[in-house]
């Protein structure tokens, strides 16, 4: 197994669908180009932006299928979550996602019928990567959409002789003094990408290598510049960065996040479909005001 670790943006892509809600694999031809230009290395399909809980198992496997297809002789890797409350459709997808060539799996916990210790929560990572023989694997710690808020620390305590293909975690979790241990744990050994994209700047400070983000799908330039200007200790430019894309989330979410970053893709050029219920979809006159809004932001001269 290689551990290649996961730095810069990672962007966690949508999964589009028609007008009428079927999977339209026609458009990761789409993404992958829009994202490659943008500047993003990594692509981390079917999770939360995915909304991969609203995905058939079959449906999740002709994605992975497509997005492996996709991108052979391209520079982009491909981070595929195969999570689930089914733990064997876990493993199904944690089989095909090695099968593929992917770069690395991740999985967020059974969210239904949580595990209530982390003892318990090794045995399902132990269940979904027991067929995947080889590909790295990074435990998706979510709390604010599974439920589940577990110690990470003493995950990586308890995992690392259970789990030799662990790898780290996908760190979606605002508790930075948890995230310091995890970086800091076992001499560095953990590779902890960050996921929350508004408080991107303050996990650099703190040590973070690289970002999965939903943001980055339409504002990557955005979140390059503000490791750009980290990198190069200008603080004041990293933090002009960060808090436009503050505002972006913070617009979105007034309309209903899932919908109007789906609207604003197809804005750029990328249309990606409507989203599935439980999320809502804007309407053509919640998309125009959308779109007014994000003019006047400025948005679109920020992601040239």
């Amino acid at each position: 197994m290689t551990k290649q670790r996961l730095t810069g943006l990672v962007a966690a892509t949508h999964t589009p669908f028609h007008a009428d809600g079927s999977l339209n694999l026609d458009a990761v031809d789409k993404q992958a180009a829009h994202l490659q230009k943008s500047g993003v290395g990594t692509v981390f399909i079917g999770g939360s932006t995915g909304e991969s809980s609203s995905l058939a198992l079959e449906e999740r496997l002709a994605l992975c299928e497509r997005w492996s297809e996709v991108i052979k002789g391209t520079p982009l890797r491909l981070v595929v979550h195969v999570g689930a409350n089914c733990l064997q459709d876990a493993r199904a997808l944690a089989r095909q996602a090695e099968k593929v060539g992917a770069a690395a799996i991740s999985a967020l916990c059974p969210s239904y019928f949580k595990p209530r210790s982390v003892d318990m929560l090794v045995a399902c990572c132990e269940e979904i990567i027991r067929d995947a023989r080889e590909i790295p694997f990074y435990f998706y710690d979510i709390p604010a959409l599974t439920g589940v808020s577990l110690s990470m620390p003493d995950f990586l305590a308890a995992a690392k002789d259970r789990l030799p293909r662990l790898a780290g975690l996908k760190f979606t979790n605002p508790d930075m003094m948890a995230y310091q241990l995890c970086l800091r744990a076992d001499g560095g050994r953990w590779d902890v990408p960050w996921g929350i994209d508004e408080h991107m700047l303050g996990a650099l400070a703190l040590g973070a290598q690289g970002a999965v983000g939903s943001g980055f799908n339409f504002a990557a330039p955005v979140y390059n510049r503000l490791i750009a200007a980290f990198e190069r200790g200008d603080l004041a430019a990293a933090r002009e960065e960060q808090f436009r894309g503050v505002r972006l989330i913070q617009l979105f979410v007034s309309y209903g996040y899932m919908g109007a970053a789906k609207a604003a893709m197809k804005m750029l050029g990328v249309d990606v479909g409507p989203a599935r219920l439980p999320n809502n979809s804007l309407s053509p006159e919640q998309t125009a005001k959308l779109r007014g809004e994000l003019e006047v932001m400025g948005f679109f001269d920020w992601v040239k």
